[in-house]
């Protein structure tokens, strides 16, 4: 994921050339490329011209790994419908990942990310489907799911990014956001699509309001919704479950 959000924006091979300094252009030997430990082991500074490896490379692979070892804690890893769970979720939350840091780094969100995530979802959709049932008439269903999904997100994004420009006289989210919801769409069905976006706009409105209140940003700075957007789909992921059936309890006691 390193290689992705730093190649990937400079419109640069996420395959050749391998690892390597960006200093010096030493390609990084086998030590050196081990996530997390390589780092330490090289003390956070390049073996051949001791320049500072930046300490975000090490931070993103403890994330990845925490992010992966709870997956596996929730969903398990056992011969069954539970396994590509695991599977699939490690994958979805790759993208989310890269796509959030990419954000950060250009206001950006590439549509070879998006695009390819969308249809990911759609695949694990699928699968989901016919693991669950044993049998292909499962798949159209949860298909079907992941379709609504990602036409809900699209469109809706599309309509409050229209409606944005209208109130505010200038442009309210960028294009990707919209594909980005698509794609979580896809993913997660339209019910938690949803969810993930309330999480999103929740904590997307209190960080950009306290930022202003701060000084931190004035009211026609843009900021990136991406990564807000990626954290709702991931505490979905985690907690969606809990958090709408605890929605459904305290407001629809009788459903």
């Amino acid at each position: 994921m390193n290689v992705v959000v730093h190649r990937l924006p400079a419109n640069l091979s996420i395959l050749w050339p391998p690892s390597r300094c960006p200093h010096c252009l030493h390609r990084l030997g086998k030590l050196e490329n081990i996530p997390i430990l390589g780092w330490l082991w090289l003390k956070g500074r390049c073996r051949h011209c001791r320049n500072r490896i930046p300490i975000r490379y090490f931070l993103i692979e403890a994330i990845t790994g925490v992010l992966f070892v709870s997956i596996f804690w929730k969903y398990g890893f056992v011969t069954n419908i539970i396994t590509w769970q695991t599977l699939g979720y490690w994958a979805f939350l790759s993208w989310l990942l890269s796509l959030c840091l990419i954000d950060l780094d250009t206001m950006t969100l590439p549509n070879s990310l998006t695009q390819s995530g969308l249809l990911a979802g759609l695949v694990f959709q699928g699968i989901t489907g016919y693991l669950s049932a044993s049998e292909l008439s499962g798949v159209s269903p949860q298909l079907f799911t992941g379709i609504v999904g990602a036409v809900l997100g699209m469109w809706l994004f599309e309509i409050i990014s229209f409606g944005g420009s209208i109130a505010f006289g200038q442009a309210a989210m960028g294009g990707g956001d919209a594909k980005l919801a698509a794609m979580i769409g896809a993913w997660l069905g339209w019910k938690y699509l949803l969810l993930s976006g309330f999480i999103a706009t929740a904590i997307g409105a209190f960080a950009g309001g306290g930022a202003i209140a701060l000084g931190y940003l004035n009211r026609r700075q843009p900021i990136p919704f991406g990564p807000f957007l990626t954290l709702g789909a991931g505490v979905t992921v985690f907690w969606g479950e809990v958090i709408l059936s605890a929605y459904l309890q305290l407001f629809f006691p009788w459903s």
